[in-house]
């Protein structure tokens, strides 16, 4: 099954961070707070303005982005756990 997001909603896999402290303890699955960063995997057809028209995204798939710790939606797409966020949660693209 695949997962095509509506309009100006975008679709992220969240990227885990390291599970070892600064100090080098190993941190429980429990203790982790959730990824604000993540990879778009898929992106919708754009936002509909008010003259009818239809904005692209600013974003594309491949892109690392930025969100809030408890922004969009997670669902669960062949065992994986996705997030699918409209645009205007994004905060930022992290350019390499």
């Amino acid at each position: 099954m695949n997962l095509r997001p509506l309009h100006d909603r975008v679709v992220v896999k969240r990227i885990e961070e390291e599970a070892l402290s600064a100090g080098g303890i190993v941190i429980p699955d429990n203790a982790k707070e959730k990824a604000n960063k993540g990879e778009v995997v898929a992106v919708g057809t754009g936002k509909a303005l008010d003259n009818g028209q239809v904005r692209e995204l600013s974003v594309k798939t491949g892109d690392v982005v930025l969100f809030g710790q408890y922004s969009g939606q997670e669902v669960k797409v062949n065992g994986e756990k996705l997030l699918v966020l409209k645009e205007e949660e994004l905060f930022a693209v992290i350019e390499a």
